[in-house]
This record gives structure tokens, sequence and C-alpha cells, in this order.
């Protein structure tokens, strides 16, 4: 793998989950075009998102990839103006740490919270 990869996160509709893709990396002795290195699960409904799952693999980790899907799966949500449930641990803390412009979060067992100015 390079030492500083493209990456791009895609939705994948059929999975439900946000993907990170690395462009050109290393999977073992051969360069591919690329590669899922993590990803993001989600539900989602006509107005809201939870976030259930988040995994980056294990041969990608110590990058700051999980913070590059998050914030890409999150600005995502925000665009298409639905609420953020945040289920997984990792986008409760990402969320709590990061201001998203504009995010509206229902937090699980707490009172929902307005948009992020």
């Amino acid at each position: 793998m390079t030492d500083s990869p493209n990456t791009s996160v895609v939705r994948n509709e059929d999975a439900e989950r946000y993907e990170l893709i690395l462009d050109g990396a290393q999977t073992g002795e051969a360069e591919t075009d690329h590669a899922v290195a993590g990803f993001a699960a989600f539900h989602e409904s006509e107005t809201h998102i939870a976030f259930t799952h988040t995994e980056i693999d294990d041969a990608y980790q110590g990058q700051g990839l999980g913070l590059r899907l998050a914030e890409a799966a999150l600005a995502d949500a925000v665009a298409r103006d639905l609420t953020i449930i945040p289920l997984c641990p990792y986008m409760a803390r990402y969320l709590e740490r990061h201001e998203i412009e504009g995010a509206r979060i229902e937090w699980p067992n707490r009172a929902p919270r307005a948009p992020q100015a």
C-alpha cells in the first residue's frame, strides 16, 4: 500500500453501508485497482438513518481511515436531510467530538438534538 492512498467513500445501497475504497491498494503480493478498507453499516427510513456498525480492516488500522469514513457518511446523511441515530459506538464518539453543520442527531436514550450551526 502507498503511504498516502487515494480514498473515496461510496454508498452501497444493496449492502446498506458506506464503503471506504482505497485506490491502488496492495493486497498481499499484488496491487489491485481498489480495495474496500472499511465500512459503516446503516438502516434507513424516509426520515432517519441509524448507523449500526463501523469497521476498518485490520490491514488498514492506524491511518485515520475511520475518521474519513465517518466524516463522509455523516455528511451524506446530512445532505439527504436525514436525522442521524448513532447506534454504533464509533459514530457516537465521532459525533460527540466533531461538529457537523446541519446535523440532526437523535441520541439513543437521550432527547433529540437540534441541528448544529
